[in-house]
C-alpha cells in the first residue's frame, strides 16, 4: 500500500518521492461444485488483490465472488494478474465492488492479464463494473478464456475514455487490449484492438466516432434462438433510446452486443438489458442485477 501511495503522490508532481515503484498483484480462484452447491475451494493472492467472502444472492448453485482492489486504481508501470478456474458443472459470477481506474502513465506501461477457465457443464460470468482510462495512460491488457465441450461464458465490459465529468479526454496515451476464446483447444474469438489517443484514427468510423463510452458483452455457449435475438435488438434499441448506438451479432459460436455513445449509465442500462434478457438462455439461471451494481 505505502508503495502504491507513493506512486500516487509522484503522479501529482511532489518530489518528495521521485523514484516510481510499481505495484504487483495477484489472485488466483478455483471453484467447485460440490453437493449442489458452488464454492471457491482454492483462494491464493500476492499483493492487494483479494476476495474476501463469496455471496449466495440466488441460492447456493451460484457462486458470486467480488474481486476488492485496495487501492483503488492502476498507476503506471503496476502489473495485475487474475486466473480463475471453474471445475465442471459449477456456476461463478465475478464482478467488482466500483469503476476501475487507470491512471497516467508517468513514463510506464501498466499490464493487467485475466486468465478463465471453465470446465464442462460450468459456466462463469465476468461482469465487472466500468474501466475508467485517465488521459496520458499507457495500459495493456489481455485478456484469455478457455473453455470445454458446452461449458458457458458470459463477459461484459464498458469502458471510459477520459474523465468526461471533469471535461477530460483521452487525447494522449495508448490502450492495447486483446481478448481470445478457445474452445476445446480451437480459438472461437479474436479481437485486438490498439488505440492511441493523440491518432486521429481513434476518433474514426472504424473506433471510436469521436464517441468516449464503448460496451462489450461476450456470451457463447449456446444457440439464441432468433425470435429471442429479435426480442433482445429491440429492448436494447429502446433501452438507448436514442443516446448511442447498439449492435447485436450472433456469429458461429459467439453472440455479441455493442454499446457506443457518451455516457457510462446507458451503457450499463443497456448492456444489463441485454444480459437480463440473455443470462436464462444461456446458464438457466433468472436476471438477477449483481448487488454491487446496485450500489
Amino acid at each position: 500500500m505505502n508503495d502504491h501511495q507513493s506512486s500516487i503522490t509522484a503522479l501529482s508532481g511532489s518530489k518528495s518521492h521521485p523514484e516510481h515503484q510499481p505495484l504487483q498483484a495477484r489472485l488466483s480462484l478455483k471453484f467447485a461444485a460440490i453437493d449442489d452447491t458452488t464454492r471457491l475451494v482454492e483462494r491464493d493472492h500476492f499483493g492487494p488483490l483479494l476476495v474476501q467472502k463469496t455471496l449466495y444472492p440466488e441460492g447456493r448453485k451460484v457462486c458470486h465472488a467480488v474481486i476488492i482492489h485496495p487501492p483503488g486504481g492502476i498507476v503506471g508501470g503496476d502489473q495485475l494478474e487474475i486466473t480463475a478456474d471453474a471445475e465442471a458443472f459449477a456456476k461463478v459470477q465475478i464482478t467488482t465492488p466500483g469503476a476501475a481506474k487507470w491512471y497516467k502513465a508517468n513514463g510506464h506501461t501498466s499490464r493487467q492479464k485475466i486468465r478463465i477457465r471453465v470446465k464442462k457443464g460450468a459456466s462463469l460470468e465476468w461482469v465487472p463494473q466500468e474501466t475508467i482510462f485517465y488521459n496520458h495512460t499507457d495500459v495493456s491488457v489481455d485478456h484469455q478464456i478457455i473453455l470445454e465441450d458446452d461449458a458457458v461464458y458470459i463477459g461484459c465490459e464498458i469502458l471510459c475514455f477520459g474523465r468526461t465529468a471533469f471535461g477530460e479526454r483521452f487525447s494522449d496515451g495508448q490502450i492495447k487490449q486483446r481478448t481470445s476464446i478457445q474452445r476445446n483447444g480451437k480459438i472461437i474469438w479474436l479481437e485486438q484492438i490498439r488505440l492511441r489517443g493523440e491518432d486521429a484514427a481513434m476518433n474514426g468510423p472504424l473506433a471510436l466516432s469521436g464517441k468516449t463510452v464503448c460496451a462489450t458483452l461476450l456470451l457463447t455457449g449456446k444457440t439464441i434462438p432468433q425470435p429471442l435475438l429479435d426480442l433482445v435488438r429491440e429492448e436494447a434499441e429502446k433501452t438507448a433510446n436514442g443516446a448511442g448506438q447498439v449492435g447485436i451479432s450472433q456469429l458461429k459460436a459467439v453472440t455479441v452486443a455493442r454499446y457506443l455513445g457518451d455516457s457510462s449509465e446507458v451503457a450499463r442500462h443497456v448492456m444489463l438489458r441485454i444480459w437480463g434478457l440473455l443470462r436464462p438462455e444461456l446458464t438457466g439461471c433468472a436476471a438477477i442485477v449483481p448487488r454491487m451494481w446496485s450500489t
